[in-house]
């Protein structure tokens, strides 16, 4: 998203502008130090406190310092166990692989094998393409309008967005771009245009290596496909010899009410993508998913010095462990969804002015139409105690993201706050 400079306050703040690259983009935004953080309140050292429905870009679903999963990591920690190990055997990994198994893919029937990448969501993204290129030996990639999967050049490579893209300094490419769910309008079936251009042999358009996918776009504007869309996308890659990715970083790890974002339309992606959430405490830690066969790698053809973490995968356990043994904590992240979309539709009602809201489980955008309104409302937000960021191909959209973990007072302050903001910029 771009990225408006935000005067600071205080003299850190002018020590960390003096010091730091120009790169940096949320200090600008939340101008301010942060020095402590519980659940959804973070403070700052002035002693304000702000409610955070930013949850680190979605890699704090479970909240800050969780103290249930904090006690894990602390335990490990005074062990003097293995925190740096490459990707050799420890009984961190072993716990994570079998916790992981037997809980998240044994409960919905599913079988893959667990690759740890580099600790990026990038990372795991540039495995997965370069895995289904070597599968098929093909090299084109289906990427969608508006999708976004990370800064590396593979990533970047399929990702739509053009303040990111023309950041590269080279030329991207074994990418081709199609319409996502509802990019040319309700009346036009992208998906089986997909499929007409693919089966197809004069199109122009390569017979593709994978069809990489985000079940919600949440870089993108929080554009939600539909089930039945989804699924004639798996078809069509099932068609055309094209391994199907679903880029679940952001929107997995029980986003949108279910572990997986892409459960509620019953697929099983030939490659699932994972990070951000997945360690469950904000800590490094991503993830490729492979179906058995596809598992193509010989030993050491892709590797890094920072792939299975052991400090985030005993975190990860304690994640699973304690939200994911039962369906209780699902059910309770679709109601808090529901709760959110109720109050941010009856508030596009009141002060919206052509404003909407879509989105699924606790992954909401509200779609303010301008760039403008979008950023006032997020700024006035600010200001009085509640962070939340912008989305969008023009930043139009702000979305909310709270932990999963959220209590509800605390979700209702936030809710009431936005839409003081919101009017407060409409007036």
């Amino acid at each position: 998203m771009t990225m408006e400079v935000v005067s600071g306050e205080g003299s850190d703040i002018g020590a960390l502008e003096a010091l730091e690259s120009n790169v940096r983009s949320y200090s600008r935004i939340f101008p301010a130090v942060f020095s402590q953080a519980r659940g959804s309140i973070m403070s700052t050292d002035g002693g304000r406190q702000i409610i955070d429905f930013f949850s680190g870009a979605g890699a704090l679903n479970y909240g800050h310092n969780n103290h249930e999963i904090r006690g894990a990591i602390v335990e490990y920690l005074a062990s003097d166990a293995v925190v740096h190990g490459l990707d050799m055997a420890t009984p961190a990994k072993l716990e994570f692989l079998k916790t992981f198994s037997s809980i998240v893919l044994g409960q919905r029937d599913l079988q893959y094998r667990m690759q740890f990448t580099g600790p990026t969501g990038a990372n795991a993204i540039e495995a997965a393409l370069k895995l289904s290129r070597k599968v098929t030996g093909r090299k084109n990639v289906i990427s969608f309008t508006r999708g976004y999967h990370g800064m590396s050049l593979g990533a970047i490579a399929a990702s739509a967005n053009h303040f990111y893209r023309s950041g590269s300094g080279v030329s991207l490419s074994g990418a081709t771009f199609m319409p996502y769910d509802g990019y040319l309008g309700p009346e036009v079936d992208s998906a089986d245009y997909l499929r007409t251009v693919l089966l197809d042999k004069s199109s122009g358009i390569d017979c593709p290596a994978a069809i990489l996918v985000e079940t919600v776009q949440g870089e993108g504007g929080i554009n939600v496909a539909s089930k039945e869309w989804l699924r004639s996308i798996q078809a069509v890659a099932k068609d055309t010899g094209a391994l199907f990715i679903v880029d679940d970083i952001q929107m997995g790890c029980g986003r949108t009410g279910e572990f997986f974002s892409f459960e509620f339309a019953a697929l099983s992606p030939d490659i699932v993508v994972m990070s951000k959430s997945l360690s469950g405490y904000g800590l490094p830690l991503s993830m490729v998913l492979i179906k058995e066969g596809l598992d193509a790698w010989r030993p050491g053809e892709h590797n890094g010095t920072f792939r299975g973490n052991n400090l985030a995968l005993v975190s990860a356990t304690a994640a699973i462990n304690i939200y994911w043994r039962n369906e209780t904590f699902s059910l309770r992240v679709q109601r808090m969804g529901q709760l959110m979309r109720s109050r941010l539709e009856a508030i596009a009602c009141e002060h919206g002015r052509g404003c909407s809201v879509r989105g699924r489980g606790m992954a909401l955008g509200f779609d303010c139409q301008s760039a403008e309104k979008a950023e006032a409302t997020a700024r006035n937000a600010f200001d009085k105690g509640l962070m939340i960021e912008r989305c969008g191909p023009d930043d139009q959209v702000v979305k909310f993201m709270p932990a999963l973990t959220i209590d509800h007072e605390v979700l209702e302050q936030g809710l009431e706050i936005f839409e003081e903001s919101l009017a407060e910029t409409v007036r």
